[in-house]
């Protein structure tokens, strides 16, 4: 799978796919894979301390670098195609880092949904070893156990945080250093396994999977309420707090 890739340069978010990925490539080809994970307002903090705990365990050359995204109006402007400005100021970022092929963790499932981001990935000859071999989610995670890579095999989807806020609204680094403090927040109150701080029109809205709905009980709705509705103060953000739910992708807005 990664053999006619090397030397290679492994881009790590620091989620189950390119962590496993990062693994992988170092086991198979040892210096000939560099690992480089990109840092952002966008990029939660848990996923940045991921990968350099890994990267240490497991001796990786790793690289820590800001992609620029930021810095790009049309990326910030939050369109529909957003993934595509991201991901290309990423990919372009990673092969002025290290010389040698771009991989990423890209899965089959991945295919199945719209994702701009792997037009510019084509565009710049990155190669998903994962989709080459035929590997679903569910056989990634499998790959990650047998790696021994223990509790990263059952992590939860992580998207970046750009993901939270709705199509069309602006993307600002102080309302998505609210939303990775505010899903933390709950998910530590919770013991959700999966949570989404949407930035929406019409305010903020915490969405829980069936085991974080089961725990908001009244007290900890009233008490998460008033946190949530100080942190968004601090950090610019306002609008009412609302709790749904768990939604897949629900604050993109097709054109």
């Amino acid at each position: 799978m990664l053999r006619d890739c090397a030397p290679c340069v492994v881009a790590v978010s620091g989620g189950v796919d390119s962590l496993t990925l990062a693994a992988l490539a170092h086991r198979t080809l040892g210096h000939e894979a560099y690992m480089v994970h990109a840092v952002s307002a966008a990029v939660p903090t848990a996923a940045t301390a991921r990968v350099r705990a890994l990267a240490a365990h497991e001796g990786w050359q790793l690289e820590v670098l800001g992609a620029g995204e930021f810095d790009d109006p049309r990326y910030l402007a939050n369109p529909a195609d957003r993934c595509y400005f991201c991901k290309s100021h990423l990919y372009d970022a990673l092969a002025g880092a290290r010389p040698g092929q771009l991989v990423s963790g890209t899965n089959t499932d991945d295919l199945d949904d719209y994702r701009p981001g792997l037009d510019a990935a084509r565009e710049r000859g990155v190669r998903h070893p994962f989709v080459e071999a035929g590997v679903s989610k569910a056989g990634l995670r499998a790959i990650a156990r047998a790696l021994g890579l223990g509790d990263i095999a059952d992590l939860p989807a992580a998207p970046c945080l750009a993901s939270r806020v709705e199509t069309g609204l602006p993307i600002q680094a102080p309302a998505l250093g609210f939303v990775d403090a505010a899903e933390t927040l709950v998910r530590d109150t919770l013991g959700a396994h999966t949570v989404r701080c949407r930035l929406r029109r019409s305010g903020v809205v915490i969405e829980l999977d069936p085991g974080g709905l089961a725990a908001l009980d009244a007290g900890h709705r009233s008490a998460l309420t008033t946190a949530l509705t100080t942190l968004a103060r601090e950090h610019g953000v306002r609008g009412d707090v609302a709790f749904a739910a768990y939604a897949r992708g629900s604050a993109f807005l097709r054109p």
